[in-house]
């Protein structure tokens, strides 16, 4: 009995002392490999302090500031006309003219007999002077004169009815009118919308009521000139939140020197909240696990991992908020192979980032 358990007792030593002696080969060994792998090759930059923007992003519809269709007020024959779709008109232009012969005969039988009215009237205040007629038909003759003058008035504009002129200066529509129809009153000629600025009609969320002022700039973009970037200004805010989107009905003017909007065009737009100016890195260098965002920066040729706080974001860019200074070398190249401890070599390589605005930093 006494024999079995010494046997035991040797056997559990034996294997104890085997169980260390592979755990000292292991730590060797591995030692022995971190020694031996080289430190990984990374890129880095500095952070830069630059103009940060607050923005709000929405869809909206483009009007024109001033719409019009442009009618007849009488009835006649299309004796001249000068209308171009799409071609720019100026205020007062004569883009249409009926044929006013009747108008302007009319017009010269009234003054004629104005003129008529008038002799008599004045040779009946002479008269009166000498007490060779009443008063009642001086006066008389005067309602006359008067009446003259009102038929004259009305029957001039008879006449400028025969002429259509542009209200504002705009943009001329599509018109179906030639020379020789007749046409009848309230007909539409053409449509005349004023285009530089055009007028963008969006909706802001509720949140940011606070933060919305008209002057903040805008910026649009529109599916049909992709590569352009629309400027305006937000110039007025609706009085009332929609209660089925919680949103402010809001207007910008935006600027179309160039008279490529149309009106009811779809747009996107980017309202400026605020400006300010914060540090930036690159926006690859920032890494996502779960609800946490971090960096790797190099620190003496070793990768330290560092939780970020992120704020706006732009194209290419990243404002951090919280957890680096402007002396941090950002690592933006193979961060995602790292391990915080781990040791790197940083190289110099142009082509890192495309963003130019930032400095490569090259340690060792």
């Amino acid at each position: 009995m006494l024999k079995q358990w010494l046997i035991g007792l040797l056997l559990v030593v034996l294997a104890l002392g085997a169980a260390f002696i592979y755990q000292g080969l292991d730590d060797s060994s591995q030692a022995q490999d971190d020694s031996e792998r080289p430190p990984s090759a990374v890129n880095t930059v500095l952070p830069i302090i630059d103009t940060v923007q607050d923005q709000v992003r929405a869809v909206g519809s483009l009007k024109a500031v001033s719409a019009v269709k442009l009618t007849t007020e009488t009835s006649g024959r299309v004796v001249g006309i000068n209308l171009k779709s799409g071609r720019p008109v100026k205020q007062g232009d004569l883009l249409l003219r009926l044929d006013d012969r009747q108008a302007r005969a009319d017009l010269g039988v009234i003054e004629a007999q104005l003129a008529d009215a008038r002799r008599q009237y004045e040779r009946a205040r002479s008269l009166r002077d000498n007490n060779s007629i009443s008063q009642s038909f001086v006066d008389e003759l005067r309602t006359a004169v008067e009446v003259s003058e009102a038929q004259r008035t009305a029957a001039q504009v008879r006449l400028e009815n025969h002429r259509i002129e542009a209200p504002f200066s705009g943009v001329a529509g599509l018109s179906d009118i030639s020379i020789g129809a007749y046409i009848t009153a309230g007909t539409t000629i053409t449509t005349l919308d004023a285009t530089s600025p055009m007028e963008l009609n969006f909706s802001i969320p509720e949140r940011f009521l606070g933060q919305i002022n008209p002057g903040q700039k805008v910026q649009g973009s529109s599916p049909a000139y992709p590569d352009q970037a629309f400027i305006g200004e937000l110039v007025e805010l609706g009085s009332r939140i929609d209660e089925l989107s919680r949103s402010l009905p809001v207007r910008a003017l935006i600027d179309n020197t160039e008279g490529r909007l149309r009106p009811g065009q779809f747009m996107s737009v980017s309202l400026t909240l605020r400006e300010r100016q914060a540090l930036v890195i690159p926006e690859q260098a920032v890494m996502v696990r779960g609800a946490e965002q971090y960096v790797f920066v190099a620190e003496d040729g070793i990768a330290r991992r560092v939780p970020v706080t992120v704020g706006s974001r732009m194209p290419g860019r990243v404002e951090i908020a919280k957890g680096l200074t402007a002396e941090d070398q950002v690592v933006v190249t193979g961060q995602d192979r790292l391990s915080s401890g781990e040791r790197i070599r940083v190289t110099d390589d142009e082509n890192a980032i495309p963003d130019n605005r930032f400095t490569s930093a090259v340690g060792s």
